[in-house]
């Protein structure tokens, strides 16, 4: 358990320094954003498979120990 809180703090901490370099985590070609009128909606397609194939071989490495 305090491997994996070890190992899920240091990833989050290296998104925000991906974020403040100015990768556009987000903002990837695969996202949607609609706009019509005063209405947006969002949907963050590439983003989410991305961060799910990321948390997939995190978790993969870590069930290995």
């Amino acid at each position: 358990m305090g491997r994996t809180l070890i190992v899920l703090g240091l990833l989050v901490a290296g998104v925000g320094v991906l974020i403040s370099m100015g990768l556009p985590i987000g903002r990837l070609p695969g996202d949607f954003t609609i706009r019509r009128g005063n209405f947006t909606f969002y949907f963050p397609l590439a983003s989410s498979i991305i961060a799910s194939i990321v948390f997939t071989l995190v978790m993969m490495l870590l069930g290995r120990r």
